[in-house]
């Protein structure tokens, strides 16, 4: 499994950034293009996007991978 996705504010905008990455995999002007996109890679790679508010707080949390949470019956 690869590592997770956050999504962050960045100077004027909002960056998608891979865990322990030095830089972003891209840069929106708005939360919600940078969620988008966000999205789309962390299903494309099966990991759990983070969601972060301008004071950097987790403000949710989306698994589109191996989710630890999930228990088999």
């Amino acid at each position: 499994m690869g590592t997770n996705l956050h999504v962050v504010p960045h100077l004027d905008g909002w960056d998608v950034i891979y865990e322990g990455a030095r830089y972003a995999e891209s840069h929106h002007a708005t939360q919600e293009e940078a969620i988008a996109a966000g999205t789309t890679a962390a299903r494309r790679k099966h990991v759990e996007l983070l969601i972060h508010g301008r004071d950097g707080q987790i403000r949710s949390r989306n698994s589109f991978g191996h989710d630890p949470r999930a228990v088999a019956g």
